[in-house]
């Protein structure tokens, strides 16, 4: 039980920690990790909602990655291009834990005016794990 729960804080440590092994991740990691933190099971149904509807502001997830997570997106301000969400387009999506809070972070700041709970990060990682190509 003791080394269940070491490991279990090292993947707190490992997703909380910016500079902790960048790149040594997974997304089902990092759903785990958001599961531990939420405490509760991710709703896919709830992820897409978040993902492709406006949260209070001008623009929602889709607005900049599009609707369909297999596809390329765009930055509205920038015109950058955006690699798909979906891991199944883009096996190098949520395998740094660090990039994927930093850009978490951005994003709910920018589309919602606040930080994402660990609950809503599940939620659209749940989805997105979800799709299929």
């Amino acid at each position: 039980m003791k080394m269940v729960i070491g490991l279990v804080s090292a993947g707190f440590l490992v997703f909380l920690n910016p500079h902790a092994h960048a790149g040594s991740t997974t997304a089902a990691r990092q759903m785990e990790n958001l599961i531990s933190l939420s405490g509760v099971q991710p709703n896919t149904r709830r992820g897409q909602q978040f993902f492709t509807t406006q949260q209070g502001r001008e623009w929602s997830c889709a607005s900049c990655h599009t609707v369909d997570p297999t596809a390329e997106g765009r930055d509205i301000k920038t015109g950058n291009v955006i690699q798909p969400m979906a891991p199944s387009a883009n096996p190098d999506r949520f395998t740094d834990a660090a990039k994927t809070e930093k850009w978490f972070s951005n994003n709910c700041s920018i589309v919602i005016g606040r930080e994402c709970t660990p609950e809503e990060k599940s939620d659209v990682l749940a989805w997105l794990l979800s799709i299929k190509r």
